[in-house]
Order: C-alpha cells, then structure tokens, then sequence
C-alpha cells in the first residue's frame, strides 16, 4: 500500500497482468466479440504503405501454419539426434512429419503451427489425439541452419521416447503463446483457433477496429470527420513507461521478468525490462528512450548500429565542450559520436537461442565484466 501511494509508483512499470485488468485495451487481452475485428485487409485500405511493410516482417509472421512455413519447405529433410534418440523433420509438398525413433517404438504426428521466421529460429507445435497442444522437443535455429533443442527444453536422459519427443502445453500457455504471436485468437479465456490471424497484424496492437472502420468510412462518405473518443488505440501516445510495459506485454516487461526469475544473459531476450534497467532510464518520463524511439513496429529491423546514433545523439551532446542541458542531458562520449550502440548496448550470446541478443541495459560497458543483473 506503502508502494501504491508514492508519487514514485506513477512512473512505475507494472507486469503485463496487472496491465490487462485495467480498463481498456492492451495487447494479449481477451477479445470481446469477433465481429468487433475488422481484419488486416479493412486496415490496409487506408493505410496500405504500413500494412504491405508489416506483412513481410517478422512480428507480422509471427505465427505460422506450418504448411506456410518457409523454413520447412527450404529444409525439407532435417534431422538431429541426441543419446539414443533421432529427430527428424520431413516436409513433402506442403505437409512436414515430425517423427522420433530410438526408443521401444517410433513416435510421429504431422506439424500444425510454427512460431517464429526464423530470423533466429522456429519452434513447433502439434497435436495428438486427445486435442492437447505439444511442443516439439527440438527447433530450427538460424545460426546452425539446422535443429536442436528447443530453447528451455533440453533434456540429458529422457526416459521414455515420449518425454524425448515432446513437451504438452497446458491451456493457460497455450493462451499465451497464441496472444502474442496471432492475433483475435483469444474469447473469453479461450483459443479461437479455426478463426484467428496468423501472426501479429494490425489489431493485435491498436485493437479491435471494426467500429474505428465504420467511423472513418461515414466520415468519408458524409464529408464530417470522426468525433467523439478515439475508436482505435495509437499506442504512440501512451506515456514512455506505458509505452515500454506495451510492447513488454510480449517481449517482457520488468515485473514479468522480475516473477518469472528470468537471470543473467537470457533475461537480454526481454529488451524492455533490460532498457528500462539501464541508469538513463531515470524517472521514466523521457519518450527519448522508449522501444518506438528507436525501433518502428511497422518496419524490418535495422541492424546496422549507425542507424540509431540519431537516437542516442537526440539526449547526449555531441559537440566538443559542450556541456549538457535541458533539452541534451547526456554528457558527450569521449570515444565517438558514431556506432554508439555497438559500445554501449553489447551484443551478449544467449546460449539457448544458439545466437547474440543485443542487451538494451544501455550502459558504459567495460571489457571482462560480468554480466549486470
């Protein structure tokens, strides 16, 4: 109560639950009807420049059938074995069979969903008989251009040939998993899978459009612009720490972090509870260090860390003498005003993901130091 009463706690960051059970909108939320969702298509005919880049991205793929899985169909023969036990991915056509041998039988199930790219990898589902969702016990990842073990999931001596093979999601994971990389896929606490979006297209952030739509089509037709309260969140108004606890939602914010005890090089996956770590942070009330600051959801991601060096120089003076100020009120780096995230915000080896994850704790960062919790 203490917490909840300082002026402090109005800039504080909250876990993505808590979020939810406010008022109003927020990304993994359960949808109230379906008929309240336009659809992509209805999105894109007023903004289609935005919804042809989103489509191509990552975030907008989040999701796959695995029929559509590129990855697959560019591996059509994939294999992996560990101990006794031998995996293998075989697409045909369009259809891939996951199937585990090396134990008292055979075990094989044809793939239903991908998740992820694969920028830096795919993982994968499927189902049995009873309905339940499972995890393959193994995933593809970029950086080996092959499988291992899915990220968490590794297992030295499985005992059976089932536990080798697989992992059962329970349904409030499943709900989870299906918010953040569909979307309309979750009423009433349940999946709508027969009906959801592949993959995160336009109302999976700005939500439900269906009556943002139909304002703005009278508005066109009768010439009167749309009154009245906004029909359509644009998350780029929300205060910096909203800004960064909506895109943790699914990428981690701190608290989610925080309970989950996620520690050391794998928490830099979670890019929002890391940057809002980072001393700059401050009160949190600067929109200068926010995800959209850097990053445009819409767009593919860059890479090349000249790209933000308009970033850090928007809070940092970059003149020499120069002192900081109001408007600048990072001191000037004495190394270079170029390439600043390459030094500041290390890339660290995430050893599950087989890849480096950019750690976004923006700090001056020494060579030999442990890793900062």
């Amino acid at each position: 109560m203490f917490f909840l009463l300082s002026p402090h706690a109005l800039n504080a960051q909250l876990a993505t639950e808590d979020h939810v059970a406010e008022p109003g909108f927020w990304p993994t939320q359960n949808a109230a009807a379906r008929a309240d969702f336009a659809g992509a298509a209805a999105c894109a005919s007023c903004h289609g420049g935005i919804a042809a880049t989103h489509r191509t991205i990552p975030m907008g793929n989040a999701a796959l059938h695995a029929t559509d899985s590129g990855i697959l169909r560019a591996h059509p023969k994939m294999d992996f074995a560990v101990g006794p036990y031998h995996y293998e991915l075989k697409t045909e056509g369009k259809n891939t069979t996951y199937t585990v041998t090396g134990g008292d039988h055979p075990l094989s199930y044809p793939l239903l969903w991908a998740f992820g790219i694969g920028r830096d990898g795919q993982s994968y589902l499927f189902k049995q008989g009873d309905g339940n969702f499972y995890e393959a016990r193994v995933s593809f990842f970029d950086s080996l251009k092959a499988l291992n073990f899915t990220p968490g999931r590794a297992l030295a001596a499985p005992k059976t040939a089932e536990e080798a093979m697989y992992r059962k999601v329970g349904p409030a994971e499943v709900i989870k998993c299906f918010g953040c990389h569909t979307t309309a896929g979750i009423f009433d606490g349940k999946l709508d899978e027969k009906n959801l979006t592949p993959g995160v297209s336009c109302e999976a952030c700005h939500g439900p459009g269906a009556k943002h739509v139909a304002a703005m089509r009278s508005a066109k037709i009768s010439g009167i612009p749309e009154s009245g309260p906004s029909l359509i969140v644009n998350s780029a108004k929300l205060s910096p720490t909203d800004s960064v606890d909506f895109c943790g939602a699914c990428h981690g914010t701190f608290w989610d972090v925080k309970i989950a005890g996620i520690t050391g090089v794998s928490a830099a996956r979670s890019q929002p509870y890391r940057l809002v770590s980072s001393k700059c942070w401050g009160k949190g009330d600067d929109p200068r260090l926010t995800c959209i600051a850097c990053h445009d959801p819409h767009k593919q991601l860059e890479t090349e860390a000249a790209s933000y060096d308009h970033v850090c120089l928007s809070c940092h003076v970059n003149a020499a003498g120069a002192k900081p100020g109001a408007d600048h009120p990072g001191a000037a780096c004495p190394v270079s005003t170029k390439n600043c995230s390459s030094c500041h915000m290390p890339k660290v080896l995430v050893p599950e993901m087989h890849a480096d994850f950019t750690d976004h704790r923006i700090r001056i960062a020494r060579k030999g130091e442990p890793y900062p919790e």
